[in-house]
């Protein structure tokens, strides 16, 4: 591929779920990035917005159902290097969910977990899913 050439991208969408003081993880279940932590999210379909993606993504790997008006944006995450699968441009949304709200794996994952923001290493989360922690955060 040449400079001038157009680059394939890739849309997705990553969901921040909050409880309690604590963010919702995967553990993936494939590569890149096996059995590390990340946050719920994946493609965007064809027809579909990122925010109806996030939705979906996040019911799909961890059972948690939520609307689209709950999600707020985060980001525009489009670092060249954020994948090593090539070029992928991720938006980031946050939400906070009720106490006592449940999670249970699924498609993607092989666990979840809800992992204290004071506690979390957002050095060892997959992809760039610390930064967009950090940046849910502020």
């Amino acid at each position: 591929m040449t400079e001038t050439e157009p680059e394939i991208i890739r849309y997705t969408a990553d969901v921040v779920c909050i409880r309690d003081g604590a963010v919702l993880l995967i553990e993936r279940g494939w590569e890149p990035h096996k059995g590390q932590l990340a946050l719920p999210g994946g493609h965007v379909d064809r027809g579909e917005t990122a925010l109806a993606a996030a939705v979906r993504e996040l019911a799909e790997e961890t059972g948690v159902e939520v609307s689209t008006e709950a999600l707020t944006l985060v980001g525009i995450y489009d670092d060249p290097d954020r994948d090593p699968r090539g070029r992928y441009v991720s938006a980031a949304y946050a939400l906070t969910v009720p106490a006592g709200t449940e999670a249970q794996a699924g498609t993607d994952a092989t666990a979840v977990q809800w992992v204290p923001l004071a506690d979390i290493d957002t050095h060892s989360l997959a992809f760039d899913h610390g930064r967009i922690i950090r940046d849910a955060k502020r």
